[in-house]
């Protein structure tokens, strides 16, 4: 005859333990599992948070497969770096060495030659066909002397094609023409003319006024730019390529072909690239 079950209170069937069979298995819900408690209280959750707590050995970590990808294609460009990094390293190194004997040449070659810069003047200037009175354009030419002395004892001085004389007044270019090509040599003074042509120079009523104030005076000034592409000779070598500029203020008496200078003054400036 089977035994008769009767029905009972669930609070009371969760407050007692758990019952086991004849066979001595325990029945009823398994009992939590307990974990070693951490060696640091934790502090309490803020309220409305969950927290799990896994224990350490039971917690496992595979990186993705791509870290794996990258690392190897990071390891593979490392040689080609450092491969980069001795090539930019040698490049420099050379160019420290160039620089540092360029500088040492330059030093013993002017504690022997003593170089002193070449210095440049206007001797003469002469005028045609500048007429201020006229109503149209003119065409305006200047005869130019220039005194050029250099005063080493052992460097020569190309003077090559290229050069270029400009006459200015009020900033508007009058002539223009060409110094010759010749070779200075040293501890020498040459003066050369140049012949410089305007054509069809326009100049306003205020300028041709002005002008016609300063021939009454006989005080005319003009500024006159010169350019000159130079080389060097120092002994056996010949230096590269050099632009010397010549500026110079002139004022003359007259704008006639028997104008006088009545005061010049020039200063100069050398590019050496």
């Amino acid at each position: 005859m089977a035994d008769r079950v009767h029905p009972m209170d669930i609070a009371s069937t969760s407050s007692n333990p758990p019952s086991s069979n004849n066979s001595g298995e325990v029945i009823g819900s398994p009992r939590k599992p307990s974990y070693p408690s951490p060696a640091k209280p934790v502090p309490p959750p803020p309220p409305g948070t969950y927290v799990v707590q896994v224990p350490k050995d039971q917690i496992y970590k595979y990186p993705p497969p791509e870290n794996s990808r990258r690392y190897e294609s990071l390891t593979k460009r490392k040689p080609r770096r450092s491969c980069c990094c001795r090539c930019l390293c040698f490049t420099f190194s050379v160019i420290l060495i160039l620089i540092i004997s360029l500088g040492i040449t330059a030093g013993v070659l002017y504690l022997v030659y003593r170089p002193e810069a070449p210095k440049y003047n206007i001797s003469s200037m002469t005028i045609k066909n500048f007429n201020v009175t006229a109503s149209s354009t003119i065409s305006p030419e200047f005869n130019i002397s220039v005194r050029a002395e250099n005063p080493n004892n052992k460097l020569g001085i190309y003077y090559r094609k290229g050069s270029s004389v400009t006459v200015i007044y009020s900033d508007v270019d009058l002539s223009t023409g060409i110094l010759p090509a010749f070779y200075q040599q040293a501890n020498n003074v040459t003066v050369f003319q140049t012949v410089l042509k305007g054509s069809n120079v326009m100049l306003g009523s205020t300028v041709k006024s002005t002008l016609r104030n300063e021939v009454r005076k006989g005080k005319v000034p003009f500024r006159v730019n010169i350019k000159a592409p130079v080389k060097i000779k120092i002994g056996g070598i010949t230096t590269w390529e050099i632009t010397v500029k010549v500026n110079c203020d002139v004022t003359v008496d007259a704008l006639t072909v028997k104008s006088k200078l009545v005061s010049k003054d020039c200063d100069y400036s050398v590019r050496l690239w």
